[in-house]
């Protein structure tokens, strides 16, 4: 009887030992050494099945990567930023002019507008726009010649594709002032159900 409880005592000291040890959990890992994100391709899907890339250009026209960024296992909501010279930017819809659609741009620290474009095989720039509204989302496309208007998802580089859209939070034009621009909807890799 003895034996049998003590083993038992054994067994429970070692399964918690390995589940404290061995298994750590994903916000520990995260937040101590950055583990486990997770960055999604953001690509533009023409009728062909061809994808193109979407960049981020600065002033001096140098390309940098956009990307959505999972940082859990929830793969429903994700951010999508433009990574410029070791800084993550917000991508961001933006309130501009008179302009039939909402320019998609990032925005740097100082208030600064890059543009956010897919890029051609021939190396041509299309413009990346929120270009409808229905509710709180916005549909995102490519715009390419004559108008055509091309998908934009986010491809997770383990498994899973998402929609890129615009979410907006209130019903009023300006969602909010980043950096003194004004800011139409919040750019986000959506899962669509």
């Amino acid at each position: 009887m003895k034996t049998t409880e003590y083993a038992l005592a054994v067994l429970k000291f070692f399964g918690f030992f390995v589940l404290f040890f061995f298994f750590p959990t994903d916000a520990q890992s995260q937040d101590s050494k950055g583990e486990n994100v997770i960055y999604w391709y953001i690509k533009a899907v023409l009728p062909d099945a061809q994808l193109l890339d979407i960049k981020a250009i600065d002033k001096d026209g140098a390309y940098h990567d956009v990307k959505a960024i999972q940082s859990s296992h929830d793969i429903s909501l994700l951010n999508v930023k433009a990574l410029v010279n070791g800084q993550t930017l917000p991508i961001k819809m933006i309130v501009e002019g008179n302009d039939e659609y909402y320019p998609v741009k990032a925005i740097d620290y100082e208030g600064a507008i890059l543009d956010v474009k897919a890029i051609g095989e021939d190396g041509e720039l299309l413009d990346v726009k929120g270009v409808s509204r229905m509710g709180n989302l916005v549909e995102v496309r490519a715009i390419g010649k004559e108008q055509k208007l091309y998908d934009v998802i986010s491809i997770s580089p383990k498994h899973g594709v998402n929609h890129v859209k615009g979410l907006k939070m209130f019903s009023e034009d300006v969602e909010a002032v980043i950096h003194g621009v004004k800011i139409f909807a919040h750019v986000k890799s959506l899962k669509q159900y």
